[in-house]
């Protein structure tokens, strides 16, 4: 082995110790989050959980978060956010996931055998209210953070089984993708996909039946 081939292997050790060390510690911080997940989980790299609702993954679940681990993704990092107590997202088994952000208020919900690629935004909310009195009211802080909610409008996500998002989607509420579905990279999807057809673009569309 050459100077330069050692060296490189060299200073591939210490991504690979971290990815192993998140890979473990992460078993831990998703059960003392309340996370409820299958066996052969394997989460590389920090994530962020946050908010009080449910949180159900299933086997075989792969999630690669931040550290150039997928060069798409940069140093992104992973987000699982229930916004209110009742908020629910539900996955299923053998999924892979790299650095999404999946925000629930009411409910996502997916399916088996589902690829989500790099830095997508999952969102069943539209994050703030649309009367601008209301936003005005958290920052004078005269409204409780559930009272805020209850303005934001929401419907649950739904993606099938055999779905492949590609990198930077966004796929927002009440928006259903059906079975062996393909969303193209960079689609905004902001209604309903049918089974079996490529979709893509913003708004997203139908380009072909597969």
């Amino acid at each position: 082995m050459n100077s330069k081939a050692f060296l490189r292997k060299c200073c591939n050790i210490y991504p690979r110790l971290q990815m192993e060390f998140f890979k473990c510690w992460n078993l831990f911080y998703l059960k003392i989050q309340g996370v409820k997940y299958g066996k052969k989980l394997k989460i590389y790299n920090k994530i962020y959980v946050k908010g009080m609702g449910e949180i159900k993954i299933g086997e075989d679940f792969v999630f690669t978060s931040g550290d150039c681990i997928n060069p798409i993704c940069r140093n992104m990092r992973g987000v699982f956010y229930t916004m209110v107590k009742d908020a629910r997202i539900e996955i299923g088994d053998r999924v892979g996931i790299s650095s999404a952000c999946l925000w629930a208020k009411d409910e996502i919900l997916i399916g088996n055998d589902v690829n989500i690629g790099g830095d997508c935004l999952i969102l069943d909310n539209d994050a703030h209210p649309h009367a601008f009195q209301e936003r005005r009211r958290i920052w004078r802080q005269d409204l409780e953070w559930e009272e805020y909610c209850k303005q934001i409008p929401s419907a649950p996500i739904k993606i099938g089984n055999d779905v492949w998002i590609g990198a930077r989607c966004q796929i927002l509420k009440g928006v259903h993708i059906g079975d062996r579905s393909i969303i193209a990279a960079g689609s905004i999807v902001t209604k309903n996909v049918p089974s079996d057809v490529v979709a893509g673009g913003n708004p997203c569309k139908i380009i072909k039946q597969l």
